[in-house]
Order: C-alpha cells, then structure tokens, then sequence
C-alpha cells in the first residue's frame, strides 16, 4: 500500500519512539533485576558487598553497556553517513560559486587564479662552476 511521504515518516517515527521505550524498559528491568541480585548477594549470611558489587557489575552494568553501544551501532553510522554527505554537498557548493566567479579577478585569495602560468616560487640551484 502506497502512503504519502509525511505519513510514511511519521508512521516509522512512531515505530521508532516505541521501540525506544520498549528497550528502555527492559534495560531498567534489567538493571533492577541486576540489583536485587547485588542486595540478596550482600545481605546473605555468606555474601559479601565486595561480591555484591561484582554481581551487579558483571550481571548488570557490563552486559546492558554491551547491548546498549551494539543496538546505537545503526545511528551512529546514519550520523557519520549525514554528515559526510553534508559536508560534500557543501563542498559541491563551494565549487559551484567558485566556478561562477569569473576568472582572472583582481580579488582573488587563491593564488594562481589568473589567466597567466604561475612561476616557480623557489629559483633552481645550480652547481658552480
């Protein structure tokens, strides 16, 4: 079924904005989990806060950091792909007005921009005779 672009796009916004809220409820869950594992640790006759802390870093904090950097894998590249294409699209347009400009200018801040060869900037060294 073919939708018009703006409801195409608000359509996979709203997608993407519960998609959102469903992995952040699971990373809470997670995390919650994580913690009350780190709390029965430490409040066991056997247990230890040391071990606590470890229980909830390596169950808790360790594997959500881990998913959490996998899942922004995805807009982090559309990100870097945005902003590569701004920045060629603002160099074509540097080009552009460049190539407008008449050549040969009075004005001109680049050098060798005139009509005429450019000159060698360094004399050549030669051996003495």
């Amino acid at each position: 079924m073919l939708h018009p672009k703006g409801a195409h796009n608000a359509t996979s916004t709203t997608y993407q904005l519960k998609l959102s809220v469903f992995v952040h409820l699971i990373v809470i869950g997670w995390l919650y989990v994580a913690l009350m594992m780190a709390v029965a640790e430490a409040t066991n006759t056997t247990g230890t806060v040391l071990g606590a802390i470890f229980t909830f870093l390596l169950y808790g904090l360790a594997p959500v950091a881990l998913v959490v950097y996998l899942m922004g894998t995805p807009a982090r590249r559309r990100a870097i792909r945005q902003r590569e294409l701004e920045a060629q699209e603002a160099a074509r347009r540097a080009a552009a007005e460049e190539a407008s400009r008449p050549t040969g200018t009075a004005g001109s801040d680049l050098p060798d921009q005139g009509s005429e060869a450019p000159a060698d900037a360094v004399a050549p060294v030669r051996k003495e005779p």
